[in-house]
């Protein structure tokens, strides 16, 4: 605020004084696409001095093409621009005599040459593609309506989701997760519980940044995904009302409501979400440890219910035409329970039981995540330079507390009263996460342009567990075991400035940045006291060249430096208890993994046909990966570790197809081979393999009637250190009916048509072999009806409506 506030006490100043300048001729116009006629907003428009094109004054035309603003008499050069299309130039002289000059209709022709982005024109645009991100256009998805933002993910090309809601892109993991353009204040590790937490209905659109540049934060290896919220702007009041009922329990329903003058936007909405969702889990592990039994077979059955709300509201207030501050808060509370059942069968060699647990747990959580921020931008002149602030704080609690009782049975299938347990654990938790980021941007000439900004994000994690037991010597009264209870705080802060010079020679263009960050950790354990500190200076380049071939067609090679830092779950080092064999800890000494990452891409567009296709290869050190031991004990520990190299090289091919004006086709396919080495981790920890996956999309809006989705994905096998994912496969359909005036709709849809989606993971060790199954609830059948109301103004119908008006008269 110490910045932010001179800032805005400087542009009052700057705004006053241009205000009290008297000027004596109005200039005013319309700009328009010379080919289809249609309005153009936000072009543009500056006076220049004739001999070295220096500034004058300027203005952006408004959303309804107009612009208007004033000089003083002289002879200028007039330029009106837009991104994409050709700057229009000419030469205007205002005489002393005139107190307006109308320059009638100016029309811009799109730039052939420019091709910093590429869209199918011919066929709804399911995705736009540009230089460094690919959009995915999702608010009219028709298979995700009624599901999370976590499911709605799983739908889309270059996305798995895998058994306990990881998320990984183009087969690699370490994902950030963006929401609006800010990194989420919860750890990567519980990006489902997140993402569950939106529905899929509040996201406008998803942006898949495969290979950041510099002026994103260098976290992340495997990319970053950001889910932009929808945020309506039209003039007036309007707003809309959704519900939706899935199959086994599943409810939702939200409010969205606009009400916007010519100054300020306000925007609240308000989502609800009560679902039930099942799991089913099999798991058989043999083992090679002397004294135990042989094999121990697991069947899991958990009953999982969610009720979760999301509080939003703004506003973006346009303080003058170049000056606009918006402000921005939401609430998520979230309330859960689960119960579930759990089997352990325990069998000799000779595939005879030895005995048999019976576990029953019960669990219950609250959370609460708010959240808020600021934010300013100031349009410096009319010729693009900019200057963009902001500032968000987030703070998450969630209170957790499960109870479980054991019962035993011997081979005889006996119950043994003495052999029980019971078992009680607590798990608090709290975060904190601010962020301050101050960018700034200057176009140099027609063609160049660079970027600078400063930015820190200040995050702090504390993660606490009360575990007690009650067996026969304590009367099954659940006693504290110290060494289990425990609480460790994790603080990271980093400090982040970068630099991008963008440019375009002819048909060749070119962005070269720098991003240097400073990170600091601090972890603390409580019991012992032990502080970790871990410091650490990075530098992070990145290359992006495009050549253009011609029309709507063009070549780019790229290359970015990445980095991923291990989260709260990975270095917390207290002991997680899933049941009595089978446990996990984090790795407080577990270091940062580094990426390079090499992209070489072809992009054509036809009228009916887009190819987008891209090889690629990541260079990973220092690889965070999930390591699993079988102690003398018989109790399974999964951990993390630092592996010493990962490649992954492939080759991503997206096709989207305009088969006729209401069907089109979007196909998916990404190839890639993947090698781990994990010499230093011991003998056994080198994996390799090929794999692949494939999504399809097809939309049909068959007329008079309704529309139609159909999407399919398969994924092939993941490698690990351990053994491999196996491939898995599945299938969604949509239907979609406008009714009652286009102002309401029904949807229909389901997910995994044929219940395929079973994850199953091979891990193999010296010590033991294990094969895990788990089937989580895919296959939902859900209806859903949306409702659009309220008035809608458009801004071209102020004050002097212009319905009479010709396409070249003078206004």
């Amino acid at each position: 605020m110490k910045i932010v506030l001179p800032c805005l006490f400087f542009i009052f100043l700057y705004s006053a004084a241009s205000e009290a300048y008297s000027q004596t001729i109005t200039l005013k116009g319309k700009v328009v696409d010379a080919e289809n006629s249609q309005v153009m907003e936000f072009a543009n428009i500056a006076l220049l001095v004739p001999g070295d094109s220096s500034l004058v004054t300027g203005a952006m035309s408004d959303l309804d093409g107009t612009f208007s603003f004033s000089a003083e008499p002289g002879e200028y050069l007039l330029r009106v621009g837009f991104i994409g299309y050709e700057s229009s130039f000419k030469i205007i002289s205002l005489a002393g005599d005139k107190e307006l000059v109308n320059l009638g209709n100016i029309r811009l022709r799109t730039d052939a040459t420019n091709l910093q982005e590429v869209v199918v024109e011919g066929v709804s645009s399911i995705f736009e593609s540009d230089v460094d991100k690919r959009t995915y256009n999702v608010e009219n998805s028709i298979v995700a309506e009624g599901a999370t933002a976590a499911e709605l993910l799983g739908t889309l090309p270059s996305i798995q989701i895998d058994e306990q809601g990881g998320i990984s892109m183009r087969g690699s993991g370490e994902v950030m997760i963006y929401i609006n353009g800010r990194p989420s204040n919860l750890s990567s590790s519980e990006s489902e519980n997140i993402l569950s937490q939106f529905p899929a209905n509040s996201i406008k659109s998803v942006e898949l940044i495969t290979n950041p540049s510099s002026r994103y934060d260098a976290a992340g290896v495997g990319g970053i995904i950001n889910i932009i919220l929808k945020k309506n702007q039209n003039l007036g009041f309007n707003g809309q009302v959704n519900a939706s009922v899935g199959t086994r329990d599943k409810y939702q329903s939200g409010l969205n409501l606009n009400y916007a003058t010519e100054k300020v936007n306000y925007y609240a909405s308000y989502n609800f979400q009560d679902r039930r969702r099942f799991r089913l889990g099999e798991s058989l592990r043999e083992n090679f440890v002397p004294g135990f039994s042989r094999f121990l077979e697991q069947e899991d059955d958990e009953l999982e219910r969610r009720k979760t709300s999301l509080i939003r509201g703004g506003l973006d207030y346009n303080i003058n035409d170049n000056l606009v501050f918006g402000f921005y808060a939401q609430a998520n509370l979230n309330q859960e329970t689960e119960n579930e059942s759990t089997n352990q069968r325990n069998f000799n060699v000779r595939n005879q039981i030895d005995s048999l647990f019976v576990r029953d747990r019960s669990e219950r959580s609250n959370s609460n995540n708010f959240e808020s921020g600021v934010n300013l931008t100031w349009n410096l002149d009319s010729l693009g330079q900019r200057l963009y602030t902001s500032f968000s704080y987030a703070y998450d609690q969630r209170d957790q507390i499960q109870n479980t009782s054991q019962s035993f049975f011997n081979s005889e299938n006996e119950f043994v009263p003495a052999n029980g347990l019971t078992q009680m654990e607590e798990s608090p938790r709290e975060s904190t996460f601010s962020l301050f980021q101050l960018d700034y941007e200057k176009p140099l000439g027609e063609n160049s342009k660079i970027e600078a900004g400063l930015k820190g994000t200040f995050g702090s994690w504390d993660r606490s567990q009360v575990f007690a037991q009650g067996d026969q010597n304590t009367n099954f009264s659940p006693t504290p075991i110290d060494s289990l209870n425990d609480t460790y705080s994790f603080h990271e802060d980093v400090y982040a400035s970068y630099f991008i010079f963008r440019s375009k020679i002819n048909k060749f263009g070119y962005q070269a940045g720098l991003r240097a960050e400073y990170t600091e950790t601090l972890g603390e354990l409580a019991s012992s006291g032990e502080k970790i500190v871990n410091n650490y200076f990075n530098i992070f380049p990145s290359v992006y060249t495009t050549y253009n071939l011609g029309q709507e067609e063009e070549i780019s090679l790229n290359y970015s430096r990445r980095i991923s830092r291990p989260g709260i779950w990975s270095l917390s080092p207290i002991y997680n208890l899933r049941d009595q064999l089978n446990f996990s800890i984090g790795n407080p000494y577990l270091q940062p993994e580094y990426t390079d990452s090499y992209e070489m891409g072809y992009m054509k567009g036809w009228s009916k046909y887009l190819l987008n296709a891209t090889v690629y290869h990541r260079y990973s050190t220092n690889v965070q990966t999930r390591i699993t031991t079988l102690l003398d004990n018989n109790i399974t520990v999964q951990s993390r570790e630092n592996a010493n190299v990962r490649k992954s090289t492939g080759l991503e091919l997206v096709n989207q197809i305009g088969v006729t004006d209401w069907f089109d086709i979007a196909l998916t396919g990404n190839f890639f081979y993947s090698e781990i080495f994990g010499d230093n981790l011991g003998e056994g920890f080198n994996n390799s393999n090929f794999s692949w996956t494939v999504n399809l999309l097809t939309s049909m809006a068959i007329p008079n009637l309704f529309s139609v989705q159909l999407q399919g994905n398969y994924r092939g096998p993941i490698v690990l250190p351990q053994g491999e994912i196996e491939p898995l496969w599945g299938l969604n359909i949509g239907l979609r009916k406008d009714v009652m005036a286009k102002r309401g709709t029904i949807s229909l849809n389901v997910s995994d048509i044929f219940n395929t989606q079973v994850f199953k993971i091979k891990t193999q060790d010296a010590r033991f072999i294990s094969d895990r199954a788990f089937d989580r609830e895919t296959r939902i059948g859900t209806i859903a009806f949306t409702y659009r109301f309220g008035g809608f103004r458009d801004k071209s119908k102020k004050e002097g409506d212009r319905d009479g008006m010709g396409e070249d008269m003078d206004f």
